[in-house]
């Protein structure tokens, strides 16, 4: 006998209340795709809104665009400004109010790139890759983050926890105003999804810390022909000390200290007074980076004729592979698989904002983002086929928590 065409309409009514994890999980890839059209659009708009870090005006800008596409999928939605002087606004979106702890969605709005530089990367698709400046770190992913709260409103879902949705201005620059507004925030959250781009498509389970340091050296100026062994190599000084700071890189640990940059001297001949450098410092535990913060401030001089002056310290902890991130990848990695999306996970040297998270003891799964690649260049991009993806398995995760 024929089924009534009432009779499918009560079975699917059924299916969603009673099995809604099923429902939803053949509904959300099907969503995401018949909307991709429009977040391609979206992502358009927002890449082509520039927004280089310490540019206040420019990423205003972008939080208004921000706002005005929150403000279409739901007048409910909770939106805070927060203005920082010289950086711009960060912005919080909260979404379904109750007493349960809320799943932190983290990213931001500041780019690498100066404002002009989408002449040289222009928005455009090329077969599957979708280019500009700024779109995989990680504005096509500020964009997927509305698309999910979008989501649950046309489909009816609400998530069981409320939804904080930050986005920082100045995470490109060591977060100097954002890092109290993550922690806060990540404190009173369960866990946190961290929307920084992916790694080759894998999610990332661990980051290591940064540390940012500066040796300055003050010798003593002489005549280079004349009477050079009156003078104290300020250069000199600094070379040897590169040296010992090469000799803190522990393969095994993971740790890496690299001196980047390198200045001094005056003119060709003349003892040089002055030189520094700077160093890049990665490291995979705390215990490290304690190790190598004090190695490096208790630098003294070889010629002890010169001055060191070191300043700096320790930027960002590690985000370190604990139980519980562990836990949350493979329940994405699950999820994943439900609709045949195969998600890995990797352990990367860069740090994001989720650094701060995993200090908290927080778990926190990061390199959530589109697929991509070019991350900081001219030819960065994201993959169109890979947004539907993550925009189902971003909405997966925050229902099935």
């Amino acid at each position: 006998m024929q089924r009534s065409r009432k009779f499918d309409f009560f079975v699917r009514i059924l299916l969603t209340q009673f099995f809604p994890l099923r429902a939803t999980m053949k509904t959300l890839p099907d969503y995401f795709q018949s909307r991709l059209a429009n977040i391609l659009d979206s992502i358009r708009q927002i890449v082509e809104i520039e927004s280089p870090s310490r540019d206040a005006a420019a990423n205003r800008a972008v939080v208004d665009w921000l706002v005005r596409e929150a403000e279409k999928i739901s007048t409910s939605l909770e939106i805070e400004r927060i203005a920082v002087e010289g950086y711009g606004e960060h912005l919080i979106i909260r979404a379904y109010s109750s007493d349960e702890k809320p799943i932190l969605l983290l990213g931001h709005t500041d780019t690498v790139h100066p404002t002009g530089a989408k002449s040289k990367n222009p928005t455009r698709i090329e077969a599957d890759k979708f280019f500009g400046g700024g779109i995989f770190d990680m504005k096509a992913n500020c964009v997927l983050m509305l698309e999910t709260l979008r989501a649950f409103d046309e489909l009816n879902l609400k998530p069981r926890r409320p939804v904080t949705i930050l986005l920082t201005c100045d995470e490109e620059i060591g977060s100097p105003t954002g890092r109290a507004l993550v922690e806060r925030e990540a404190r009173a959250a369960k866990f946190c999804l961290v929307c920084e781009p992916s790694a080759d498509g894998a999610a990332k389970t661990g980051r290591k810390g940064t540390g940012m340091f500066q040796i300055k050296a003050r010798g003593i100026p002489a005549h280079a022909g004349l009477e050079p062994e009156r003078g104290a190599s300020a250069i000199l000084e600094i070379a040897r000390q590169i040296e010992r700071i090469h000799r803190l890189n522990d393969s095994e640990k993971g740790t890496t200290a690299n001196v980047c940059l390198i200045s001094g001297g005056t003119t060709t001949n003349v003892i040089p007074e002055n030189a520094a450098c700077s160093v890049d410092v990665r490291f995979t535990s705390m215990n490290e980076a304690e190790r190598i913060e004090k190695e490096i401030k208790n630098l003294k001089s070889i010629d002890e004729r010169v001055l060191l002056e070191i300043t700096g310290g320790t930027n960002r902890p590690p985000m370190e592979r604990t139980a519980a991130v562990i836990e949350l990848y493979e329940k994405a990695r699950q999820i994943a698989t439900e609709f045949g999306y195969e998600l890995r996970e990797t352990q990367v040297g860069g740090a994001s904002d989720g650094n701060f998270v995993g200090a908290l003891g927080v778990p926190v799964l990061d390199g959530l983002g589109v697929a991509g690649g070019g991350a900081h260049t001219l030819e960065e991009f994201v993959f169109v086929s890979d947004v539907p993806k993550r925009g189902a398995l971003l909405a997966r995760l925050i229902l099935d928590n």
